[in-house]
């Protein structure tokens, strides 16, 4: 008799805790206790182009920088599903466009990803 009001005693109490977390208010939908924007230096589209030399993808040109963009630096990688390669370089005063070179450059397959970042300025 007494396990079982013992029972009893736990199962009332574990739903009274379950009915006080539901009355929680939750005041955000995000993670973390700041967030600050982030200013773009274009929202422009702009043109990318793999450099092809024997076989493999020597070099990313950028083009249609903005001058708001100028002394930013540019980052590309790209990577063909077996190999990556990634460089970066700065990014003229004026915009324009810019020439990202690789190391050891990925071998030219089917597909590429290539991708693509302004940093700064």
């Amino acid at each position: 008799m007494w396990r079982r009001m013992a029972g009893l005693v736990v199962v009332t109490l574990a739903g009274a805790v379950v009915g006080l977390a539901s009355s929680v208010a939750i005041s955000s939908n995000s993670i973390g206790a700041a967030t600050i924007a982030v200013p773009r230096c274009t929202n422009a589209g702009l043109t990318v182009l793999q450099n092809l030399a024997a076989g493999t993808v020597a070099s990313v040109t950028v083009a249609g920088i903005p001058a708001a963009c100028g002394g930013g630096t540019l980052q590309a990688t790209v990577n063909n599903g077996v190999t990556s390669a990634s460089g970066s370089a700065a990014v003229p005063g004026g915009g324009g466009s810019v020439t990202v070179t690789f190391g050891v450059p990925p071998a030219v397959t089917g597909s590429e990803q290539t991708d693509a970042v302004l940093v700064g300025p």
